[in-house]
């Protein structure tokens, strides 16, 4: 009977000690917070974390799962390159409240790539959409051009 009561304390005592294996809701306090948070999962190869910071609708999770693809197929150097790069903002822009649009590069690669990031419910979110889209978004302005053609 002793031994069965130091065994139920020594699982007891376990399971008190016991980690928990949850992760806390991805959140971040503003656009560039989500927007960092988000592209430092992607070039870290955590695409199911930086989905934690994505708008969620089919057309951005089609989008991610195209993007963890390619990154699944580069070669170990890019890989390694991406994980070791910085992420530099080079310029944010906010639209309103709750959207901004951020251009940002890692320096890795250095090509300029621009996010658009919402507040939805009290949650920045990136919309992924915009980043592959925005030349057919309204916050574009295009000029006008008068067809001369009769």
């Amino acid at each position: 009977m002793k031994g069965n009561n130091l065994f139920f304390l020594f699982l007891l005592f376990f399971a008190a000690c016991k980690s928990d294996d949850k992760k806390p809701d991805a959140k971040s306090s503003n656009s560039i917070d989500a927007a960092r948070n988000f592209i430092r999962a992607a070039l870290d190869g955590k695409y199911r974390e930086a989905k934690d910071y994505l708008l969620q609708d089919s057309v951005n999770l089609n989008w991610m799962d195209i993007a963890e693809r390619n990154y699944l197929k580069a070669d170990q150097d890019t890989k390694d390159g991406y994980r070791a790069s910085s992420i530099n903002m080079h310029e944010v822009t906010p639209v309103n409240d709750s959207t901004a649009i951020i251009i940002y590069s890692n320096s890795f690669k250095n090509d300029h790539d621009t996010l658009k990031v919402v507040k939805l419910n009290g949650q920045w979110l990136v919309d992924l959409k915009y980043l592959f889209e925005h030349d057919r978004d309204t916050l574009i302005k295009k000029p006008v051009i008068n067809d001369t053609i009769k």
